[in-house]
Order: structure tokens, then C-alpha cells, then sequence
């Protein structure tokens, strides 16, 4: 039975509270839990001293992200902006190169890109995964691009494409097989900004382990915290040691001198944050669970509310769900800000999605395709609150 008697803000925010309860505080869009080791392997670091660079919950955490993700190499690191700016210097990106991302994410992504002296290219996506539309994307290279002897070159910039960047948008993978088909196709290396999607799976396989890097966040609104942190992932040996010298000021190895063979950078993950994650990760199976027990209560809801259509995982994915969003009919965009601001006066943290990145000030004269969807998509998506807290654990 459809619950659209009143408006449709009424009828979202009454699916909201059908799911997650009445309130009365806040509801976030999604906040971390502590109920594991958390505290007992932080107080250790404090008993210990060990706080800063150095530490063993460093090296673990490391050790069981690659077991987790399944890539053979982890690095930690500060965070995953942090993360995304090595992963890039290491896929080759140089000043002056264009690198190709999605305009529909959050801003780390084109900063990371400056970072490295380069400049954003973007490109569309679909609606089915909300991440760069692999088929769009290969007829816009057929004609936007040249092949020299240095690489593909965009023909009408004369500048260098460095890489592509797919980016898994609230934990949904984007169509890998058909983006790294196109990407072999003009000899372009991705770098996967899987920030979103830890415990995401394409066809049975972990995100951010498909592209010559990848990388993950674990800021205090991801599925797993550190407090703040992310970790670049490969599967080669050479670019993990690469990134490790990196990111710990390129210090060479000695038991007491101070000699430095590049400009490194200060992104070593503190052990503190380190024994966080470790604690974290060991939840982060139940987490999944309870997010994922979580969006089928929603889905179910929303099938009820005429005029939205639930955000799904693709049919290739197995998704985290790590925000979950409600997508507007079009002829219901004019009521987007109406539904946002009885949802928040109700105390249920809503959003809508990111500034679609080609529209902000210091962006907006970068190279870019048509971004039809992309504006399309702006201003009918609607974030709601995911946190694993909203379904209790099993007793």
C-alpha cells in the first residue's frame, strides 16, 4: 500500500522513521561504533608510548588489510586523500597531465589529482552504479584522444592523460570488466579510489585490487575508522616498497643517520590510529552485515513511496552500502530541498549528493565530456542515515 496521502517529504520521512525509530536527537548520516578491542588496544599504545610512526599495530593493520582485501600489499597512511595522492605519483601521473575522474564525487578526489601538478578531466557517469559509464567513456576517447609514441594525448589540450580514476560511489563498484577493457584499449593505468568501499565486491573480488593501485579511507564516517586514515593497495611488490619510502619522508634505512634520497612526504598512519583500525577491522564483517540487513529494510520501505526509487547495488556487486541514498523521479527534482528539510527538522540527518566537481570555482575551466547524467543525478539523490548502529546486534 502506498503511503503518498500528504507529500512526498511526509512520505520519505515516514519510511525514515519506519526503519530507524523515532528520535530524539539527531541521526546521523553515519557515526562509528566502538564495542570491540578498540579500547584495549589504544590504551596499550598509551601504556606502551607507542603512539606515533613506529609500532606494531602499523605493520598488522597492514597485513590484514591485505588479507582482507585480498590485495598482496598494503600501505597505511594518514588518510585517503593522502592515499590517493602517492597511488597517482605512482601510476605515473606528471605535472601537466590530464587524469580522468568522475565530476559526481567528493572533492578529494580532484585535490588529490592537483596535488600532483595535474589537472582534472572529467567525465560522466551512469545511473546504474552512480561511477564513470565505461561506454560513454570509450566513445568520448575515440574522439577526444591521440595515441603518440608518450602515451594518449587529449587532441584538442595537446596534454598527456595520466590515468583514470574510477571512483565507487557509496560503495557501489562501478562496471570494472567494461572500464578496464576501455582503459586497455588506450593504454591508460587505473587507479581505484575505492574510499567508500571497503567490504565491496565486484564478481566475488574486493574493490580497489583491480586497477595498478587502489586505495581506501577510513575517515570517522566510513565503514571502518581510524579516526583518520586510508591504505593504498597493489599487488606490486615494487610500488608497495615505493610507497612506503614515500610516505615516511623517504628516509633510508639506518640505525641512527637522517638521510633522505627524495622529496618524501609526512603520510606514515600514526600506530595510535593503526590499533584503531585493527580493533575496526575485526568488527567490520558484522558492520557489513547489519548495513546490509539495514538497506533491505529500506528497500522494502521505499517500495511504498511513489515518486523515489531506492539506490541499489549493481547485479555484478556486492555492495557495502555504506550510505545509502534515495533517487528522486525527475519530475520530482523541484521537491528535493522540501524532503531534506522536513527530514533534518524530523532529526534524521539527510544530504544530497557532492557539488558535481566541474561547477566549483577552482575546477571549473578543466577539460570535460558531456556531463548530462551527471547534473541529472545532482539534483535527485538523497542521502539517509546508514550507520550499522540503526540495526541492533543479534543477542
Amino acid at each position: 500500500m502506498e503511503r503518498n496521502n500528504g507529500s512526498l517529504a511526509s512520505a520519505v520521512t515516514e519510511a525514515i522513521a519506519c526503519v530507524t525509530g523515532m528520535t530524539d536527537k539527531m541521526l546521523a548520516l553515519h557515526e562509528p561504533e566502538f564495542k570491540g578491542n578498540e579500547w584495549d588496544y589504544v590504551k596499550e599504545c598509551l601504556d606502551t608510548g607507542w603512539v606515533s610512526s613506529a609500532g606494531k599495530y602499523v605493520d598488522r593493520l597492514e597485513a590484514e588489510l591485505s588479507e582482507y582485501t585480498g590485495a598482496k600489499h598494503a600501505i597505511a597512511v594518514v588518510n585517503g586523500t593522502a592515499a590517493l595522492h602517492i597511488a597517482l605519483l605512482l601510476a605515473g601521473v606528471k605535472p601537466g597531465d590530464e587524469v580522468i575522474i568522475p565530476s559526481l564525487s567528493f572533492v578529494a578526489t580532484a585535490n588529490a589529482v592537483a596535488y600532483c601538478q595535474a589537472i582534472p578531466h572529467f567525465v560522466d557517469v551512469d545511473t546504474y552504479s552512480l561511477g564513470i559509464d565505461p561506454r560513454r567513456l570509450g566513445d568520448y576517447l575515440s574522439e577526444m584522444s591521440v595515441r603518440k609514441t608518450e602515451g594518449l594525448f587529449n587532441r584538442h589540450t595537446g596534454r598527456r592523460i595520466g590515468a583514470v580514476v574510477p571512483m565507487h560511489t557509496f560503495g557501489h563498484p562501478v562496471d570494472l570488466d567494461r572500464l578496464i577493457d576501455v582503459c586497455a584499449a588506450y593504454g591508460l593505468p587505473i587507479v581505484e579510489d575505492a574510499a567508500e568501499s571497503l567490504g565491496s565486491y565486484y564478481k566475488g573480488r574486493h574493490t580497489g585490487t583491480f586497477g595498478k593501485l587502489g586505495i581506501l579511507s577510513f575517515n570517522g564516517n566510513k565503514v571502518m575508522t581510524t579516526g583518520g586514515g586510508g591504505a593504498i593497495l597493489t599487488d606490486d611488490a615494487d610500488l608497495a616498497k615505493a610507497a612506503k619510502h614515500m610516505t615516511t619522508t623517504a628516509k633510508v634505512a639506518h640505525a641512527w643517520a637522517f638521510n633522505h634520497d627524495m622529496v618524501g612526504y609526512n603520510y606514515r598512519m600514526p600506530n595510535l590510529n593503526a590499533a584503531l583500525g585493527c580493533a575496526q577491522l575485526e568488527r567490520v564483517p558484522n558492520f557489513l552485515e547489519r548495513k546490509r540487513k539495514l538497506a533491505g529494510q529500506y528497500a522494502d520501505q521505499f517500495r511504498l513511496v511513489s515518486g523515489v526509487s531506492f539506490v541499489k547495488e549493481p547485479s555484478y556487486a556486492v555492495s557495502n552500502y555504506w550510505l545509502n541514498a534515495i533517487l528522486l523521479d525527475q519530475a520530482n527534482v523541484s521537491l528535493r530541498d522540501g524532503i531534506l528539510a522536513q527530514t533534518n527538522a524530523a532529526r534524521y540527518l539527510t544530504r544530497p549528493i557532492w557539488t558535481p566537481l566541474h561547477t566549483l570555482p577552482m575546477y571549473s575551466q578543466c577539460p570535460r565530456m558531456d556531463l548530462s547524467v551527471t547534473m541529472d543525478i545532482e539534483g535527485r539523490v538523497v542521502n539517509i542515515p546508514s550507520g550499522p548502529s540503526i540495526v541492533q546486534e543479534a543477542l
